[in-house]
């Protein structure tokens, strides 16, 4: 069974109910289409109703037992206001309910208040408009750093695993970590790997340098992350600093890195930086035709998740249900 009919059976077994605010987006309907017609959760799309029904009916995309809600006209967004204005004591009320308005906004105040399970949004929208509102509203006590993995499924795979499901971090969101940072993102990385997939996780800190092949402060910043991870988390199975190649393909790892626990089957990859992350996703999205799902955000209290606004309908459809099953 692939991951992704997995997770949909997961969900399945314990359905859900998800917040669309994108709901004028042909790619958001279709997605909506396809999760209620195979029963996998609940939907929710925000926006005027009408206005709604006649975008799915001129696409010809059944959105029959979809939830509609305008937010400019829902009994409860006074409520929703009152409770973000007691959440951010940056904003008046007069603000927050002008706020309230915004589909976004709307949707994760459903979630706060318990009104529904996760919240997936960004086909349209920017990746730090959502995380900005995520962060206010849902920034999880303790929470040293937000990050984001994305879920990459590789098709016709022989490296890592075997199995062609990875995760990379950060792709979206810390520009440049310091190597504190770096390795708390590396720690929640593995935890989310193995709650998605009940398999261990095996965590490469990536670098254009293998066990010393090369020497910079970017290298060192690698190196020290790695070795603060196998400090705090010594049940955790990483190495670094890696090259790709000695991270996922065993033959290479035994030239390169022959003492490397990972022994060139990692499945979690780390990097260095937002540059490195964000390029190579999408090399590998558009060059070995993966498919893409997040990015998924890791530090909130509840699931709200972001989509790139390059998503197809596939990769809606595994984000609306990752988002389900961390519900």
């Amino acid at each position: 069974m692939s991951f992704i009919e997995e997770i949909k059976q997961r969900a399945k077994e314990n359905p859900k109910t998800i917040v669309l605010p994108e709901s004028m987006d042909s790619r958001i309907l279709k997605a909506t289409e396809i999760i209620l017609s195979e029963k996998i959760c609940e939907i929710v799309l925000l926006g005027e109703e009408e206005e709604i029904k006649k975008k799915a009916e001129q696409e010809k995309i059944c959105i029959e037992g979809a939830k509609l809600i305008n937010p400019n006209t829902n009994c409860k967004a006074e409520q929703y206001a009152n409770f973000l204005a007691e959440i951010d004591k940056s904003i008046s009320l007069e603000e927050a309910k002008k706020l309230i308005q915004n589909p976004d906004y709307f949707g994760m105040m459903m979630i706060k208040s318990g009104d529904a399970d996760g919240f997936v949004s960004g086909a349209m929208n920017t990746t730090k408009d959502i995380l900005k509102t995520a962060m206010k509203i849902f920034k999880k006590e303790g929470t040293k750093i937000l990050s984001t993995v994305l879920v990459m499924l590789v098709p016709n795979h022989e490296y890592g695993g075997k199995d062609g499901v990875y995760l990379f971090s950060d792709c979206a969101l810390n520009e440049n970590p310091g190597y504190l940072a770096l390795s708390e993102i590396a720690i929640t990385s593995a935890k989310t790997y193995e709650k998605f997939t009940n398999k261990k996780a095996k965590v490469a800190m990536l670098s254009y340098s293998t066990h010393g092949s090369a020497h910079s402060k970017e290298i060192e910043k690698v190196i020290k992350a790695t070795e603060r991870v196998k400090n705090k988390r010594p049940d955790i199975i990483i190495d670094g600093e890696l090259q790709l190649d000695a991270a996922i393909v065993p033959e290479i790892a035994k030239t390169k890195a022959p003492h490397s626990p990972i022994k060139g089957e990692a499945n979690v990859l780390i990097f260095p930086d937002i540059n490195a992350g964000n390029i190579g996703c999408k090399l590998v999205e558009r060059l070995a035709n993966a498919e893409m799902f997040g990015p998924i955000c890791q530090g909130l209290e509840k699931p709200i998740n972001d989509l790139s606004r390059g998503s197809s309908v596939e990769g809606i459809v595994g984000t609306i249900i990752i988002t389900a099953i961390q519900a």
